[in-house]
C-alpha cells in the first residue's frame, strides 16, 4: 500500500467492510471503481473510506441503499433536500414504531391469556392464530 491510495483490501479494512461489500457498492454506483493498471492492482483515493463509512452511516440509520445513493448524489448541497429525505425516513420509522407498538400489544394480550389459561383445556394464542375471524 503506497501513502496516497489503499487497495481494495486495506480500504475494506479502513471502512470496516469486507471486500465483497466494496464490489457491491461498486456494481450499484455507490462508490466509484478506479481503473486498473496494466500491472497491478486497482487503487482506491482515502476519500473512498470516508465514502464507505457514510453508506454505513447512513445504513445504521435505516436508509435504504436507494436513499443513500440519493443522499450522496446531493454533495453536500442544498440541507433542505437532505432535510426532506430525513423527513420522510423519520415518518417511516414511527409508523413502524406504532406497528411494532401494537403487535406488542396484540401479543402481551395473547401471553396474558395463557397465563390466565393455565390447566385448562385448550390454548387460547394457539385458538387466536387458528381462528380466522381474529383481528391479526
Amino acid at each position: 500500500m503506497t501513502g496516497s491510495t489503499l487497495t481494495i483490501g486495506a480500504l475494506a479494512r479502513a471502512a470496516g467492510v469486507n471486500v465483497e461489500t466494496v464490489r457491491y457498492y461498486q456494481r450499484i454506483g455507490l462508490l466509484e471503481t478506479p481503473p486498473r493498471p496494466a500491472r497491478g492492482y486497482r487503487r482506491y483515493p482515502h476519500s473512498a473510506v470516508r465514502r464507505l463509512r457514510f453508506v454505513r452511516r447512513a445504513q445504521a440509520l435505516g436508509f435504504s441503499l436507494r436513499e443513500i445513493a440519493e443522499l450522496l448524489s446531493l454533495n453536500d448541497g442544498d440541507c433542505g433536500e437532505a432535510r426532506v429525505l430525513a423527513q420522510r425516513k423519520l415518518e417511516s420509522v414511527e409508523r413502524r414504531m406504532a406497528d411494532l407498538a401494537r403487535l406488542r400489544a396484540r401479543l402481551a394480550d395473547m401471553v396474558e391469556a395463557c397465563r390466565h389459561n393455565a390447566g385448562s383445556h385448550g390454548c387460547p394464542l394457539i385458538g387466536s392464530l387458528s381462528d380466522p375471524d381474529t383481528p391479526s
